[in-house]
């Protein structure tokens, strides 16, 4: 089972496209709650190069509440990552599979929940073509 889920976006610029997966997050009842730029952080932290490279903390939060109220300590799968970055070009925007992060925990309601969130994710995917 693979862990995520992505597609390649040709034809964009890299920051219209991270405006674009915001808008298809909130579409699903996403926000944001932290966005990494993994470029300017490695840039100041250690002063590499990288490549074009953010990471969107997205949370939905009526199944982060169901998820907090059947499982405490759930929250170490929070926020739902969504990765964009540049390659060659292209722009690729991957999303964490919930399912597969949630397999560790025995619990079908989680199960259940993991399933409604990646169908959500799998639709933000599916509509940056």
């Amino acid at each position: 089972m693979s862990y995520y889920f992505s597609t390649t976006v040709k034809g964009q610029d890299f920051d219209q496209v991270v405006k674009q997966v915001t808008d298809e997050l909130k579409k699903e009842g996403f926000g944001i709650l932290t966005e990494i730029d993994v470029k300017e952080t490695l840039k100041n932290k250690i002063n590499v190069v990288f490549k074009k490279y953010k990471i969107l903390g997205a949370c939905n939060p009526h199944f982060a509440y169901k998820s907090l109220s059947l499982e405490d300590k759930i929250g170490v799968f929070l926020p739902c990552n969504v990765v964009v970055e540049e390659n060659n070009g292209s722009i690729e925007v991957s999303a964490v599979d919930p399912v597969a992060s949630m397999t560790s925990v025995k619990n079908k309601s989680l199960e259940d929940i993991a399933g409604e969130v990646r169908e959500k994710l799998k639709r933000v995917i599916g509509n940056m073509n």
